[in-house]
């Protein structure tokens, strides 16, 4: 995984919301911090953050890509500022360069979460690859599976060796038993990571599969008037279809109606995140109250469609003809 994602260091975890706890943690993160981060993404996100003691100030989504709008992020940068958190969502990737930008003005860390992106590239760089760490999920429905399990990157081998001792109780160098810091037990098991192996040898057949779904889904969808489908590229990358999303455009027939009656002719379906600034359990940790309303909007009238890795073309053109019909 380091090979592939261009970095020095991979410390394989129990899992992807460990990854980003760690990180964190590694990091320095704490109370009177502040993490400037995307509101519409996994709560495993806020929550590495809440739980460090530190507060998630939230960026709107980019109603094109769904990822945080880069643009927004210089504004909310204040003295208690220590990180931000790039988040890739559903298939595109942040658009990196001005983030990091920004944080190199401002000296700011960089927590680069790539769960849902793994194989995908940046300007023809590989996502794990920038700021200060990264992070990945195994999660049955990543590109790469261990059932459970995530995994930690960097570059720097001080930073290294803090997260290869945080996943492992902080055992002592020279006594083991001996314990200068408070860590987890966030190792992956050897059954975990023999899987992990072997889904990383077809990396490229997955991604390349994924790329065909969500061309025949863009083909047969294109023609209809209810959605907004998923941008196919932008100027740094072409979408790789971690999930093909759409996204209603009538709001007298939300995400949950379409959902509902897809249901009905046996079509699962999922919804989108619930952006994290409307999180009643992170509410103590909202004190600014943002108006995020792009964020607001995905999650009402956002929903994906089944795109396993297994999913024939045959069985996609059953789908759409149901939206249809």
């Amino acid at each position: 995984m380091a090979e592939l994602c261009n970095r020095k260091h991979a410390f394989a975890v129990c899992n992807g919301s460990a990854a980003l706890e760690l990180a964190v943690r590694a990091l320095g993160i704490g109370p009177d911090d502040e993490v400037i981060m995307p509101t519409f993404t996994i709560i495993s996100c806020a929550l590495a953050v809440v739980k460090s003691g530190a507060t998630p100030v939230y960026v709107d989504a980019d109603p094109l890509t769904w990822n945080m709008r880069v643009e927004d992020i210089e504004p909310l940068i204040t003295e208690r500022t220590k990180a931000i958190m790039a988040v890739h969502i559903y298939g595109l990737t942040v658009d990196m360069d001005p983030l990091l930008e920004i944080a190199n003005k401002y000296n700011l860390k960089v927590i680069e979460d790539a769960a849902e992106v793994i194989g995908q590239t940046y300007k023809g760089k590989p996502c794990g690859s920038f700021g200060d760490i990264s992070t990945l999920s195994f999660y049955p429905n990543k590109h790469i599976t261990t059932g459970e399990g995530g995994m930690v990157l960097v570059n720097d081998d001080h930073l290294g060796e803090k997260c290869k001792s945080l996943r492992n109780l902080c055992f002592g160098k020279k006594d083991r038993f001996y314990h200068e810091d408070i860590g987890w037990n966030f190792r992956m098991s050897n059954l975990q990571a023999a899987v992990g192996v072997a889904q990383l040898e077809r990396i490229s057949q997955t991604i390349q599969k994924k790329k065909e779904i969500g061309e025949v889904y863009q083909a047969a969808l294109s023609n209809q008037g209810n959605f907004d489908l998923p941008l196919k590229s932008t100027s740094y990358c072409d979408n790789i279809y971690w999930v093909f999303g759409i996204v209603s455009k009538d709001n007298d027939k939300d995400a949950k109606w379409w959902m509902r009656e897809l249901a009905q002719k046996g079509i699962g379906t999922r919804p989108f995140f619930y952006p994290m600034h409307k999180q009643p359990c992170l509410e103590s940790k909202n004190t600014k109250r943002p108006n995020l309303p792009n964020a607001e909007k995905l999650a009402a009238s956002g929903f994906y469609l089944p795109s396993g890795i297994t999913i024939t073309e045959g069985q996609i053109e059953k789908i759409v003809s149901l939206i249809d019909s």
